[in-house]
């Protein structure tokens, strides 16, 4: 290791980096991709349909197969009700916690604030009246007479001969 102290950096020699290519997702398509996904949702749709309309025909073959799937369907919307009912009850909850909340905790935090605006509009306008004013006046005077003394000074030179 040298203890030599006129060290240099090392040249630059990297090149700024290239701008970012753009992604698939960030370019417009083009019609035949357009047209690719319409054909395809179409071919999704003849499908669910022909699915739905064979599988209504086989349960109206098998009635027995058919109250099967009613109970089990029925069963299953129970319990999406009965979830969908919980989640309203938390949700009433929170809204009254959020009621709570904006009725204790914010409300005084904005009265507060009212209040200190309102000293401060005060402290300005004192200010203003009894620093402000009285400073901007007596700079009138001063500019006043420092032009009239001028004014003076200019008459007295134009009545003198050379």
């Amino acid at each position: 290791m040298s203890t030599s102290s006129s060290y240099s950096p090392p040249p630059r020699t990297a090149a700024p980096p290239a701008p970012a290519a753009k992604s698939d997702a960030d370019q417009p398509m083009t019609e035949g991709q357009k047209r690719a996904v319409i054909i395809v949702g179409v071919l999704i749709a003849v499908a669910v349909i022909a699915g739905a309309i064979a599988g209504a025909l086989w349960l109206v073959a098998n009635p027995t197969t058919a109250a099967s799937l009613r109970d089990v369907f029925i069963i299953f919307m129970a319990l999406v009700f009965l979830l969908i009912g919980a989640a309203l009850v938390v949700l009433i909850f929170q809204l009254a916690v959020l009621t709570n909340m904006l009725q204790h905790e914010i409300k005084p935090i904005l009265d507060s604030t009212n209040e200190t605006v309102n000293t401060l509009r005060g402290t300005t306008v004192f200010i203003s009246d009894n620093l402000v004013e009285p400073i901007v006046k007596l700079n009138s005077y001063v500019a006043a007479i420092a032009q009239m003394a001028d004014s003076l000074g200019a008459l007295g030179r134009f009545g003198r001969k050379r």
